[in-house]
């Protein structure tokens, strides 16, 4: 098979200022596809299957980030103007929270209390 990655993508009503996060607040690699338009290497990256939630339904789509430490990644995201629009939270499957993007991007950001595949 040739599947060789994956290209995950974020809608964001200020894709200019939620660029300049991902390279400037997460430092992230990047290429310029041309005119600015950012293209990142993410990190490394694991994929779950979650059930639909209604009946017969394909569900939603979701991109979470992982960290090893949830409480200092959420303190050094906040010193850089990411704020959490919620508390810390322990989930079955680990400790969690999120955070605001530029454009009313959020993304849940957890410490994984279960083995990752990376």
């Amino acid at each position: 098979m040739a599947i060789t990655g994956v290209h995950a993508l974020l809608y964001s009503s200020e894709p200019e200022k939620l660029r300049e996060v991902l390279r400037d607040v997460f430092g992230w690699d990047h290429v310029d596809a041309g005119g600015g338009w950012l293209i990142f290497a993410l990190p490394p990256a694991e994929m779950g299957v979650h059930p639909a939630m209604e009946e017969g339904g394909v569900g939603t789509h979701e991109i979470t980030f992982l960290c090893d430490d949830l409480d200092a990644t959420l303190a050094e995201l906040e010193s850089k103007g990411v704020p959490r629009t919620e508390e810390t939270a322990n989930e079955r499957f680990g400790k969690v929270c999120r955070v605001q993007l530029p454009g009313g991007v959020k993304v849940m950001v957890y410490e994984p209390a279960h083995p990752t595949a990376i």
